[in-house]
């Protein structure tokens, strides 16, 4: 093999490309494959740093398998020492001339940061404290062509963070914890609702009629049948379609699609948790949440108060906050604000910079004001109950006054984490409300299928038992757990806008 690569500021990505692969070809000629096979029962760095080690000085510790990525190197004369990454962490790998002999050695010397490696050696303790692995024997498994991050300091372009995930995910082991973080706590909120009794269920993610929410569909074409489709927009409707069919207590895990915005709490193809529960109520739902967000938090964190930076502490220590959607509109609108005439609203509102085009209905006008002004400013976690019923078609009105729906929507960190009802069971009301919702997206211009449910109303004419329903974002959950501000750290791989192709 030919000299270590030239890494200096003159040489570019391409350069150090083309000196790698000249590295490829010189393995081969040598007869190491570059891309090795299978490298069979390895340990995880997390393993191997919880081996006991020998209490006498000098004495050979346990002998050790491991592979990961090289993630660092410190050349030392006739020794190198070197950083081992996997999934689990770091340990350092010393390599000495008298230990692999002068072939060995020699190959190790030009190994690149970035290559993956199988590891066979022993562990020790050096003389600064650090557990290390004296390397008997190093196998390439796979050669990495392009660099790592400079100084594997990470990525500082936060566009790049996003569309390279990968390279972020090497070179930024908080973001590796995030996202194990967000392994931990799906898993974990499975596990809270299957000891309650729940039933994981799945629904079609394609369907001919998009229900469930108030939200613009992504459209496609099923050429088999030639019928427009939809993408869905929530499960909601098949999961009551399970109540009607004798499920008593089911949740669905899900991906759902909204062909709207993208800002830091929303990307168009996101993580919903649905849960309903027959029997209960919008208390009920009230409770499991409660529950479920405290009992998660705990497992995978280890606290409920969960710091966001700048001196913001989301205090998660229940019962959470309980207010109506009236009492805190009038806390921003005015205490008067539902005494005024509508026209009055619409002027007070431009006065406060709201956005209220002329037309706005009356209701539109308030809620521009609580989705401003309101729903931001709940930063610890607040139920916002009694909503209007115009608002939330599907919920169950409440028992003293059917223009308000027995609803709430949990806030936290300003975004709305998980809406829940009493759900609507009474199949005549249900067809009224779907019938003026259809007239009133007709009048609008706004019309996103061109016909209502039917089946899910004939479904809900078989006779639903009263249940508690309730979606939760685990998007958004993750975001406040985790202590993330914006949604595009805690997935994965988030939707971005297309790169223009270079000229």
């Amino acid at each position: 093999m030919g000299e270590e690569e030239t890494r200096t500021p003159a040489a570019g990505v391409d350069d150090i490309v083309e000196q790698r692969k000249a590295k490829v070809a010189e393995l081969q000629a040598a007869g190491i494959k570059p891309y090795g096979a299978g490298f069979p029962d390895v340990s995880m760095i997390e393993e191997v740093r919880k081996l006991e080690l020998p209490k006498e000085e000098g004495q050979a510790g346990p002998q050790v398998r491991v592979a990961g990525r090289l993630v660092a190197k410190r050349g030392m004369g006739k020794s190198i020492f070197a950083d081992l990454r996997d999934s689990s962490g770091r340990i350092q790998l010393f390599a000495g001339k008298s230990d692999l002999g002068d072939a060995e050695f020699d190959f190790f010397k030009k190994i690149d940061i970035g290559d993956i490696l199988g590891i066979d050696g022993t562990l020790f303790v050096t003389r600064m404290g650090e557990l290390t692995i004296r390397i008997a024997k190093c196998t390439l498994l796979s050669k990495a062509l392009r660099p790592l991050p400079e100084k594997f300091h990470g990525l500082v372009d936060v566009e790049q963070r996003y569309r390279q995930r990968y390279l972020d995910l090497i070179s930024t082991p908080d973001v590796m914890k995030v996202f194990k973080q967000r392994i931990a706590i799906i898993r974990e909120v499975r596990r809270f609702l299957e000891e309650r009794g729940f039933l994981e269920v799945e629904t079609p993610m394609l369907q001919n009629i998009p229900g469930g929410a108030s939200a613009t569909p992504f459209r496609t074409h099923f050429e088999a049948l030639d019928v427009d489709m939809f993408m869905r927009i929530a499960p909601e409707l098949y999961l009551k379609r399970l109540l009607v069919g004798g499920f008593e207590r089911v949740f669905e895990l899900n991906r759902s699609f909204r062909n709207e915005g993208m800002d830091r709490r929303h990307n168009p193809e996101f993580t919903m948790l649905e849960i309903y529960q027959a029997y209960g109520d919008c208390n009920a739902m009230m409770e499991l949440v409660e529950t479920m967000i405290t009992t998660v938090a705990m497992k995978v964190v280890g606290t409920l108060k969960i710091d966001h930076g700048n001196g913001k502490i989301i205090d998660l220590t229940p019962p959470f906050r309980r207010a109506t959607y009236h009492d805190l509109v009038c806390e921003k609108g005015g205490a008067d604000w539902f005494d005024i005439t509508p026209a009055q609203r619409v002027e007070r509102g431009r006065a406060m910079g709201l956005d209220i085009p002329d037309g706005m209905s009356d209701l539109d006008v308030t809620n521009e004001l609580y989705e401003k002004m309101v729903e931001p400013n709940n930063i610890q976690p607040t139920f916002v109950t009694r909503l209007p019923a115009e608002l939330l078609p599907l919920a169950n009105p409440c028992d003293d006054d059917p223009n308000l729906v027995d609803v709430f929507e949990l806030g936290i960190n300003g975004v709305e984490v998980a809406p829940a009802y009493s759900e609507l069971n009474n199949p005549i009301i249900q067809r009224k409300r779907f019938m003026e919702q259809f007239e009133r997206t007709r009048a609008e211009g706004d019309l996103v299928s061109d016909k209502v449910d039917e089946d899910f109303l004939v479904a809900l004419e078989h006779g639903m038992p009263p249940a508690g329903g309730m979606g939760v974002g685990i998007d958004r959950l993750v975001m406040i757990l985790t202590g993330a501000e914006s949604i595009r750290d805690v997935v994965l791989f988030p939707q971005m806008r297309p790169q223009k192709s270079a000229e």
